[in-house]
């Protein structure tokens, strides 16, 4: 098989998952209305699978900054950040990701799925060694490949597992690292920091933390996982997102270790991509801003999880541990979660479907992401679609 007829397998594979051309992923949003509103085809839909956490997408601060970054920078950077990529604005957002999570240093990247790229292929090399959740996101496995370390994978949460993994690590823990997820993006549980702080701290090793999925909603100020525990100043390395909780796209990493900023010369993915456009700079900074003027976006985003976990869990769905802005209901098939997909987008309510080999442990799953942006009766409308599915669902082989 050739490289193309393997693209043609591929195919067919999707193909056979999706009969009579069914677009389930990468589906067009034609039109959007609001952090929770849009228009796919001829319908006007409820926005319930965008990660827009805090609901600022259209929030009139960030937009007024990516405006006015526009007007006095232009459109682009047309450079990497060692050439000409670095703009004040790039380094000012540094420095207030370094002061929130009360780091002495940070660098940004252009996405976050680079900044996991860039940050694990800068700090571990062929030789060293990779201890990583087994449900960990797919930048951090292609950060893994690409730094030619020795990759260890352990059962996901699984505490005694990962114990065992570094037993056996002897020596080669002086050169280990050591990662997990704030909160993980499939089934929204999150890791068990505590437990994990303690087993590095019992064998070695470095901790890195990536906190994409829980930054502005975990947290008293919203630092995430690293906050509700009381351990930032356990973990060594945190990454994270811009695409989430703070509406635009990019990624950082924060730490008080000096060696950070050598980073910046070992990277390939942060020294050889044009760096991030002053209006998606600009509109962070802003969205970073807000995050920090008051907890009102996280209690209204906590009191919608809540409220629709709770739906969907007396109703009979399969789902994470616990509440969160994650919330996918797991089914038996891929064809099971393929007919609820379907069937809440006929009711106007757009999700995500995850399908093997995306979703862990073989799993199919019809994902949520809820934000602050929705009204209870929106939250209230989606439960009681889900509920009223259930039976139809539950049946379908």
């Amino acid at each position: 098989m050739n490289l193309l007829e393997k693209l043609d397998a591929a195919a067919a594979a999707r193909k056979a998952l999706l009969p009579n051309g069914v677009g389930a992923f990468g589906i067009p949003i034609e039109e959007i209305f609001s952090a929770t509103e849009a228009r796919i085809g001829d319908r006007r839909v409820l926005l319930m699978g965008t990660n827009n956490y805090l609901g600022l997408t259209f929030s009139p601060e960030c937009i007024r900054a990516a405006h006015e970054a526009i007007d006095k920078e232009g459109t682009g950077t047309t450079g990497s950040r060692m050439a000409n990529g670095s703009y004040f604005g790039h380094r000012a957002l540094e420095k207030e990701f370094a002061d929130f999570y009360q780091c002495s240093s940070g660098i940004v990247f252009t996405t976050g799925y680079q900044a996991n790229l860039g940050t694990i292929s800068g700090l571990v090399g062929p030789g060293d060694t990779v201890l990583i959740d087994g449900d960990s996101h797919a930048s951090i496995f292609d950060g893994c490949i690409l730094s030619g370390a020795n990759i260890i994978r352990f059962k996901h949460n699984d505490m005694a597992d990962m114990e065992k993994r570094l037993r056996r690590l002897g020596d080669n823990i002086e050169t280990t690292l050591i990662i997990a997820e704030g909160i993980y993006s499939m089934l929204g549980d999150q890791a068990p920091l505590a437990d994990i702080v303690q087993l590095k701290n019992k064998y070695g090793g470095i901790l890195l933390l990536d906190e994409a999925h829980s930054l502005g909603v975990l947290g008293k100020t919203g630092q995430g996982l690293v906050e509700t525990t009381g351990l930032l100043n356990e973990v060594d390395f945190i990454t994270g997102t811009f695409s989430k909780s703070l509406c635009s796209i990019g990624g950082f990493c924060v730490s008080n270790h000096p060696q950070l900023e050598q980073l910046r010369y070992v990277s390939h993915p942060y020294i050889f991509t044009a760096s991030p456009s002053p209006a998606t700079i600009a509109s962070t900074r802003a969205a970073l801003e807000l995050l920090q003027k008051g907890s009102h976006l996280r209690d209204k985003l906590w009191s919608n999880c809540r409220q629709l976990y709770s739906q969907l869990q007396e109703v009979g769905y399969q789902l994470g541990p616990d509440p969160g802005p994650v919330i996918a209901a797991v089914v038996a098939t891929p064809q099971q979660a393929l007919l609820l997909w379907k069937q809440l987008l006929e009711h106007n309510i757009y999700v995500n479907l995850i399908l093997p080999p995306a979703a862990p442990e073989g799993k199919s799953l019809v994902r949520c992401s809820v934000n602050a942006a929705h009204t209870t009766e929106e939250i209230r409308y989606v439960g009681d679609t889900f509920a009223k599915l259930y039976g139809a669902i539950s049946t379908q082989t």
